[in-house]
């Protein structure tokens, strides 16, 4: 599938990325009374090659996210190196294997990543030694920030220059929330393959017999459009398999069942989608699936409705809450108390478990969101983004309503909150399963602009479920 934007024609903006650490560990240091040595060196180590536990294939390899940021660099075995005082950025790759070039063939030489990479210099992983100990020499003082503990790769110069691998980490996952244009450029990709995807599922429904079959129809799309990758294990939920939030089997028979939700999505260069559909497998939602279906994307357009730079991501959740339980005192699931009470009970949570959404990038669920798992709140303990989202950043919108016995029934025997909800009106709609709709949106300074363009439109996902267009 063509790249649209222009921008992805040159280089990954890995320079640009490594000035904005370099900024930001400034003056993280400054906030804690100190400066930045005169001589200071960002060094990380990309992900290495690991052999599947007896046997010498090897593992499915997933380079580390912080590395490609800071080179845009997807190989394994690779180290960088950037000069903050020089602006100096060193790729170092594999030097040429002769016996693995008989069964892989030639890989990418110095020269060649000199044209694709935005570095300065490339050198061999045999030449980081004597690069930093060059370094060193020119000035005792110098400090390499790094992320974890040294790797045996530095054993024989450790000693040759100071080490600090405290605070590199949180810099690199603040830098990483709010994206360049670059960045915007590729998740927009990711969803236009995602949405090709997902309209290839709609399609495949009047002739899917089981779930496994939806899941290889997205698979290969996605593989066709030139996404080998998924950006997670998909979710390809039926019936009431779509009330479990992280479904994972993927091999239900589709008989019987009125919906199936799908959440799944491409990753291209690195870069993530994460969209989530709920189809009607009979090419019509009942009025129950319809009615549920409906209230989501109410609450979706609610959270859009306060969604700009700088709003709290708590207020925007709070809001899907407050749509949520008009909406079930409407269908009379909910009963026996005014909005404001079954807010207060947190009665709603039975039926909206998890967070609105997360930030999205190198990862699905990326970095920067500050989530407080301690929170004893039950209506935010599981939000994957706490306090004001900046401008630049993409977060996913993922409201949804689920019908899980697991969650619901302790809520049905409890005499507390058993009274708010209506189990004869509740009966109707288990078969629904769970209902979730989800975008990818990209935060603007007064609004958004939604990345995602899968078809989420009731009467258009019905129409290309009986069509096939």
């Amino acid at each position: 599938m063509e790249q649209k934007d222009p921008i992805l024609r040159g280089k990954y903006p890995a320079k640009s990325h490594c000035a904005r650490v370099a900024k930001h560990l400034a003056k993280h240091l400054a906030g804690h009374n100190k400066q930045i040595p005169t001589t200071s060196v960002i060094y990380l180590e990309g992900q290495k090659t690991i052999l599947q536990e007896d046997n010498d294939e090897p593992q499915p390899f997933r380079q580390r996210r912080s590395f490609f940021y800071l080179s845009g660099c997807a190989l394994p075995d690779c180290h960088l190196t950037y000069n903050i005082s020089t602006s100096t950025l060193t790729l170092f790759i594999p030097p040429l294997d002769p016996d693995s070039v008989i069964w892989s063939g030639l890989p990418l030489l110095p020269k060649d990543a000199l044209e694709q990479y935005d570095i300065d210099e490339c050198l061999t992983t045999f030449d980081l030694s004597s690069h930093l100990s060059r370094l060193s020499k020119q000035d005792p003082t110098l400090t390499l920030y790094t992320k974890s503990k040294t790797s045996a790769s530095l054993t024989s110069v450790q000693a040759d220059f100071s080490t600090d691998s405290s605070v590199l980490h949180p810099v690199i996952d603040e830098c990483r929330v709010v994206k360049d244009p670059y960045e915007i450029a590729l998740i927009r990709h990711a969803n236009d393959i995602s949405t090709r995807a997902h309209t290839a599922v709609l399609r495949a429904i009047p002739t899917a017999k089981n779930e496994q079959d939806l899941e290889a129809t997205f698979t290969a799309s996605c593989i066709s459009s030139g996404a080998k990758e998924q950006a997670y294990s998909g979710i390809f939920g039926s019936g009431e398999n779509a009330a479990t939030l992280h479904y994972q089997k993927n091999n239900q028979s589709l008989s019987g069942r009125q919906n199936l939700l799908v959440d799944a999505g491409a990753e291209w260069s690195c870069y993530c989608s994460d969209v989530t559909r709920t189809m009607p497998l009979r090419g019509t939602f009942s009025p129950e699936s319809r009615a549920i279906y409906t209230l989501v994307q109410e609450m979706q357009d609610a959270a859009f409705s306060l969604l700009r730079a700088g709003v709290s991501w708590e207020s925007l959740h709070l809001r899907a809450h407050e749509v949520a339980i008009a909406g079930l005192l409407k269908l009379g699931i909910l009963r026996n108390g005014s909005p404001e009470e079954l807010l207060q009970e947190r009665i709603s949570v039975a039926f909206f478990p998890h967070g609105l959404g997360h930030y999205l990038g190198l990862d699905t669920h990326d970095t920067g969101g500050n989530p407080d798992p301690g929170d004893q709140d039950g209506m935010f303990r599981y939000l994957r983004i706490r306090g004001a989202v900046p401008e630049g950043s993409v977060v996913t919108v993922e409201p949804g309503v689920y019908f899980c016995r697991f969650i619901v029934e302790p809520y049905l025997k409890d005499e507390r909150t058993s009274r708010f909800i209506d189990d004869g009106v509740l009966e109707r709609y288990w078969e629904v399963g769970g209902v979730r709709i989800e975008d990818d949106v990209l935060v603007t300074k007064d609004g958004y602009e939604n990345l995602t363009t899968a078809p989420k439109g009731i009467e258009e996902m019905e129409r290309i479920i009986k069509r096939g267009e």
